[in-house]
């Protein structure tokens, strides 16, 4: 038994170690507690967040996961929709988005919201994100500080597990 300790025990030791630094700082895996991405991402779906490519390499409408500026929860993570990059201008009127004066149209939302926003202009270094169950998610139109720092950004869904389909 010792001899077999001594000779997996450097390798298991390694496992952890590695396996650990690539939660840390490449990828995580985690499931969605809330239903603020519906029809997108569903409760106890799965997803997995790549933390490698910085803020930089965002988009709009890429799907971030991130901890919010309001202190109530701020030390929960956040997975919404990223609307506004920085200087970019949003309004909501009339159940529509507006991002620098121009009409987007959104395939991925659950339905038109209810409710009118802005506009905003995105300062330097933030970022401005909505669920895609607009309706019903705590996100950039209710906060305070409707903008989330880059240094709050934890990464981007770069995949999706369907759990809810499975589950049915």
């Amino acid at each position: 038994m010792k001899k077999i300790l001594r000779e997996w025990l450097p390798s298991l030791l390694i496992a952890v170690v590695v396996s650990l630094f690539l939660k840390a700082y490449v990828a995580e895996a985690m499931a969605v507690p809330t239903e603020s991405m519906v029809p997108t991402i569903h409760v106890h779906d799965r997803i997995i967040v790549e933390k490698i490519t910085g803020s930089e390499s965002l988009k709009v409408e890429d799907i971030v996961v991130f901890y919010p500026p309001d202190p109530s929860v701020e030390h929960k993570r956040y997975v919404k929709r990223l609307i506004g990059l920085p200087g970019d201008t949003i309004q909501i009127r009339e159940g529509t988005l507006y991002r620098n004066g121009e009409k987007i149209t959104e395939r991925y939302t659950k339905e038109p919201m209810r409710y009118d926003f802005g506009p905003v202009t995105v300062p330097r270094d933030k970022y401005f994100f909505l669920g895609d169950n607009r309706n019903e998610s705590f996100d950039s139109h209710l906060w305070v500080t409707p903008f989330v720092e880059k240094d709050k950004i934890i990464g981007k869904v770069i995949w999706q597990i369907p759990v809810h389909k499975i589950v049915k």
